[in-house]
């Protein structure tokens, strides 16, 4: 047998081993060892196998489904430019701690720097985006991969084949497999959270630091304090509409505190943010502190959910929250216009019970956080490492494949970012409702507004159709401008891949529609 179907057996052995359920192929020459062994390994129905031909598709495809998942997946490509394109993905999962396994195929190392065809600098491309990377050669044995750093986020390995890349058919190399359960990193309780401030508060990042739903249900039970959370839909005990009535002065000095904790990041609202700072203490809970955010302020820092000793919320400082909320509530139930805040209030509202839903980064996510209310019922996904509007489709894609359906509501730059995502419609079930507003619609309600030369380098007009790329792309799509039809494809069952365009008003129109929300905070 040659050494790199020796190798690349080896190394698909213990995938199998660890448990690992799919894998995602950029198809390609190099990592023809690898790719050649999952198929094997397919055919006895050890692994499914998902085909991307495009790295950077196929990297937040792979990324979507370790996020649904919460399993490692390895994502494997060809050298040369191929390893780039995984990049965007590696970085966002090292910003969210998500167990994305990128094997690249190389050529000998004694081919760096030669001038050979297809050869770069493969090793530690990725940097320290990766929590481990290995520079692995044919002559590797015995090989142990590391599959425990994937606890904390990427993990990349780089293997060099030697040619001949094609081995023989046999595959008793997989007779004798031991398939042991995915490893869960099971932290213990990470010290003690003191303090007797009676004007506290707790405010969720998106995705909770990776922390589980059920974990923080019962440390919000446990705290007894008020809480704000940018996923807007999964915390009940959350104060609806934060984000809005806070914009008002008043209303936010009336409502600092003391003390906050907060659990993640906080990447959307400035004015959540701005309520945070204002703070006298803060405390940090996120794992991504001992890895990714290591330099992360705050008076005391948490890894885990820390046990508890606090005073029980002043009653007065409880009721204000509630009130505030209360109103606001009424102001974002009076939006009648056809609109971008209308269509993320009904989306959120309407969507079936035990779906899923991914939210791309710009306008939509913060429409949700703005004029949403919780619920039950939804799991909430969205690319907030670095809030990127790369790979959304292909992000939610992997976790419709995984969860068996879902939702995606998406701006159409984001939409036209990821083509490339629409390529496959290998029996997943998604709906992509598509908000189309001609552009960058994030930018007319941001100081850049009214700049010389916006239109040009921030507006950026595409002046294209959504519905019909997806028509000609041989996927089923429509367009909507109302918000009964909006109701009725929401509420409707997701068979296949369609798109649904939202054809909404002008950017300007729905900046003004939205300083003009924020106007009536201050009335409330």
């Amino acid at each position: 047998m040659n050494q790199a179907t020796q190798l690349a057996r080896v190394i698909i052995r213990q995938i199998l081993e660890a448990g690992i359920t799919d894998a995602v192929i950029s198809p390609g020459s190099r990592n023809a060892p690898l790719s050649l062994a999952l198929v094997a390994a397919q055919k006895r129905g050890l692994i499914k196998l998902h085909i991307r031909i495009d790295e950077r598709t196929a990297a937040f495809y792979a990324l979507g489904l370790a996020k649904a998942s919460n399993r490692p997946v390895p994502v494997i490509c060809t050298s040369g430019t191929a390893v780039a394109n995984y990049h965007p993905a590696v970085l966002e999962a090292s910003h969210s701690n998500i167990p994305l396994f990128v094997i690249t195929a190389d050529r000998p190392a004694e081919l760096r720097r030669t001038g050979a065809n297809q050869t770069t600098e493969q090793a530690r491309i990725f940097g320290r985006a990766v929590c481990y990377f290995a520079d692995v050669s044919g002559a590797a044995y015995p090989l142990e991969l590391p599959l425990n750093a994937l606890q904390t986020g990427p993990v990349h390995l780089n293997v060099q084949f030697e040619e001949p890349l094609l081995g023989d058919n046999d595959d008793s190399w997989l007779e004798g497999l031991e398939v042991n359960p995915p490893k869960i990193f099971d932290r213990k309780k990470a010290g003690t959270l003191a303090t007797k401030s009676t004007r506290g508060l707790l405010v969720i990042g998106h995705d909770r630091g990776g922390l589980e739903v059920s974990a923080v249900n019962n440390f919000i039970e446990s705290l007894g304090w008020p809480v704000i959370s940018e996923d807007p839909l999964t915390f009940l005990q959350a104060s609806a509409h934060a984000s809005l009535f806070l914009t008002s002065t008043p209303i936010a000095k009336d409502l600092t505190p003391d003390t906050v904790i907060v659990i993640g990041r906080t990447t959307l609202s400035r004015s959540v943010n701005s309520l945070i700072k204002s703070a006298r203490f803060t405390f940090v809970i996120d794992p991504r502190i001992a890895t990714v955010d290591s330099d992360r302020m705050a008076d005391k820092k948490f890894i885990d959910l820390p046990e508890l000793y606090v005073a029980p919320a002043d009653p007065e400082w409880a009721t204000k929250w509630e009130k505030y909320s209360e109103r606001t509530s009424k102001v974002v139930k009076e939006i009648s216009n056809w609109s971008e805040p209308l269509i993320a209030r009904e989306i959120a509202a309407n969507l079936p019970e035990d779906i899923a839903l991914f939210i791309s980064s710009s306008r939509p996510i913060r429409d949700l956080e703005a004029f949403a209310s919780a619920r039950t019922g939804i799991r909430t996904y969205a690319n907030r490492g670095l809030a990127g509007i790369d790979g959304n489709i292909s992000t939610a894609t992997g976790i419709a494949t995984h969860n068996g359906c879902a939702i995606a509501v998406i701006g159409d730059l984001a939409f036209l970012h990821d083509l490339t995502g629409l390529i496959h419609q290998d029996l997943v079930n998604l709906k992509i409702f598509v908000v189309n507003n001609d552009g960058g619609g994030i930018f007319s309600t941001l100081p850049q507004r009214g700049v010389d030369g916006f239109e040009e380098v921030f507006g950026t007009p595409h002046g294209l159709d959504p519905a019909a790329i997806a028509a000609a792309m041989g996927i089923t799509s429509k367009r909507i401008a109302n918000a009964s039809d909006l109701v009725s494809e929401v509420k409707a069952k997701v068979e296949g891949l369609s798109v649904v365009v939202l054809d909404v008003p002008n950017r300007e129109v729905n900046a003004d529609l939205i300083k003009g929300i924020y106007a009536k905070m201050n009335s409330i």
